[in-house]
């Protein structure tokens, strides 16, 4: 097992950790700032800590594979799915806090599954579906919108900014949508060149 691998299963572990410290039992300690009115509380502070090593870790894992030219089918197919295990164990314990709508929630979690749908039936023919710019804004406005979310009383406390964190989810929400459309724009493209190219007698259905 290399490297990149590694790091991508650490981010899987990494998860049920996040989930523990943002659910755990309200207490003094976990919920009082930490030092001062003008710290956040351990258990934000812990939380963003361990989701922001889990982000940059989604990062560097393909920075190395590549570098390293290291890419393995088994890196492949887990890297989707801690990447997923990530953000929607993040999004469903920040709506049990009381602190993401639920049904925005829904939306984002619901987007991941769709395009991970697609990206797996056009796989099974031998085709990739790669992240789309919009897709790699979506994921960035992500990892902002869960900070500001755990960071949500801390905001408030500094000076009621704590609808920072709904803000920015509204733009994740928003991206998502949009990259989604694009994903299901580029499926069907393919889907119905694939569809086609048996009748045609065509061979180059991977050509523009």
């Amino acid at each position: 097992m290399n490297l990149p691998t590694t790091l991508t299963i650490l981010r899987i572990f990494l998860v049920p950790f996040l989930v523990v410290v943002l659910l755990a039992p309200p207490s003094k300690w976990a919920d009082s700032p930490f030092f001062g009115v003008a710290s956040p509380a351990p258990r934000e502070l812990l939380g963003v800590i361990i989701f922001l090593v889990a982000s940059i870790s989604d990062w560097l894992d393909g920075y190395l594979a590549r570098r390293r030219n290291q890419v393995t089918t088994l890196g492949t197919l887990l890297d989707p799915i801690a990447d997923k295990l990530l953000t929607s164990g993040a999004f469903i314990s920040l709506v049990e806090m009381g602190l993401a709508p639920a049904w925005m929630v829904v939306i984002i979690v619901g987007r991941e599954f769709v395009v991970s749908g697609l990206r797996s039936i056009l796989a099974v023919q031998g085709f990739a579906m790669p992240a789309s710019a919009w897709g790699k804004l979506k994921t960035l406005s992500q990892v902002v919108a869960i900070i500001l979310l755990i960071l949500t009383r801390s905001l408030d406390r500094w000076g009621r900014y704590g609808y920072l964190g709904v803000l920015a989810l509204w733009i994740s929400m928003l991206l998502a949508l949009i990259s989604a459309s694009q994903y299901v724009v580029s499926f069907l493209r393919v889907a119905s060149r694939l569809t086609d190219a048996p009748a045609r007698g065509r061979t180059d259905v991977d050509s523009p």
